[in-house]
C-alpha cells in the first residue's frame, strides 16, 4: 500500500531537492528556447540539466510515496551517489556553458549560467548533509571513500569523452594509458553498482581489503599514466590540442583522488578494524 509522507518534502534535503528540480528545469528551458546545436559541449550541458532534473524529481516522488522502501537497492547509497554525481555534472555545466556559449548580451544564456551555478551549490550542500559523519553507521557511498569512487568514475568519463581513437591508437604508450583509465573506471563502476545493489557479499574476499589492494594498484597505474600521457602527447605535438590538455589535467586529478582514496582505505583496514 502506498502512503504519502509530506515530511520528506519539508526536510532540509527535501527542500534542497525541490529547489534543484526548479533550477535545472529553468536552466534547460532557457537554453532550449535559444535553439539547439550538435556541438558535444552543448549536448553534454543539456544532458546534465535534463538528467539531474529527471532523477531528482524521481527521488522526490519515490520518497513522497514511500515507494523507495520497496526497492531492492540501498536507497541511501543511491541518493548519496546521485547527489555527488549531480554536483560534478552541474559544476562542469556551470564552467562549460558560459565559457563556450554565453556572451555579454545573452540574457537567457546568462540566466541559465546563474541557475546552473545555484543548482551546483544546492547539490553540493546535499552531499554535505547526507555524507556520513564520524561514528555514524551509514552506506558506503555516503562516506568519503564512496564519494571518491563517484568522483573517480566521473573523471574517467570526462577522459573518455575527450579521447580520439585516431591519435591514441598510433602510440603504444597512449594505448596503455587508455587501458589504465578503462580498468580503473570499470572497478569504480562495479563498486558503485555492487554497493547500490547490496551485492558486496559476492566479493571473493573482505570488501575493505579488496578495495585497498585495488586502490594501491590504481595509484601505481595512474602514476604511469601521469608520466606517459603528457610525454607522448607533447612529444608528438598533440599538446596544442585542448582535449589532450584536459586529459592530462584529469589524469592528475584522478591520481590525487586515488591517493586520497588509498589513504582512507588503509585507515579503514589497519586502524578502524583493529579498534
Amino acid at each position: 500500500m502506498v502512503t504519502v509522507d509530506f515530511k520528506t518534502l519539508t526536510a532540509p534535503v527535501g527542500i534542497l531537492r525541490i529547489l534543484a528540480v526548479v533550477l535545472t528545469c529553468i536552466s534547460f528551458s532557457l537554453v532550449a528556447s535559444l535553439g539547439h546545436t550538435s556541438l558535444s559541449f552543448w549536448v553534454w550541458c543539456m544532458f546534465s540539466w535534463c538528467f539531474c532534473f529527471c532523477i531528482t524529481f524521481l527521488v522526490l516522488l519515490l520518497e513522497l510515496t514511500t515507494l523507495n522502501t520497496k526497492l531492492p537497492i540501498s536507497w541511501d547509497d543511491f541518493t548519496a551517489a546521485f547527489a555527488m554525481l549531480a554536483t560534478l555534472m552541474m559544476f562542469t555545466a556551470a564552467v562549460i556553458y558560459p565559457y563556450f556559449f554565453v556572451c555579454s548580451s545573452c540574457g537567457r544564456g546568462i540566466g541559465a549560467s546563474v541557475t546552473t551555478c545555484l543548482a551546483f551549490i544546492l547539490y553540493a550542500v546535499e552531499v554535505g548533509l547526507t555524507r556520513a559523519k564520524p561514528g555514524e553507521i551509514s552506506g558506503f557511498l555516503s562516506t568519503v571513500p564512496g564519494l571518491l569512487k563517484v568522483l573517480e568514475a566521473f573523471v574517467a568519463c570526462i577522459i573518455f569523452i575527450c579521447l580520439d581513437f585516431t591519435f591514441y591508437s598510433i602510440f603504444p604508450g597512449l594505448q596503455w594509458c587508455v587501458a589504465v583509465y578503462s580498468i580503473c573506471f570499470i572497478f569504480a563502476l562495479l563498486v558503485i553498482i555492487f554497493t547500490i545493489g547490496r551485492l558486496l557479499s559476492l566479493f571473493p574476499a573482505p570488501f575493505d581489503k579488496v578495495l585497498t589492494v585495488c586502490n594501491v594498484l590504481a595509484v601505481l597505474m595512474y602514476f604511469t599514466a601521469v608520466v606517459i600521457w603528457p610525454f607522448y602527447s607533447f612529444r608528438n605535438n598533440l599538446g596544442s590540442n585542448n582535449f589532450y590538455i584536459v586529459i592530462t589535467v584529469m589524469t592528475c586529478l584522478n591520481l590525487i583522488a586515488y591517493i586520497v582514496d588509498t589513504v582512507y582505505s588503509f585507515k579503514l583496514v589497519f586502524f578502524v578494524s583493529r579498534t
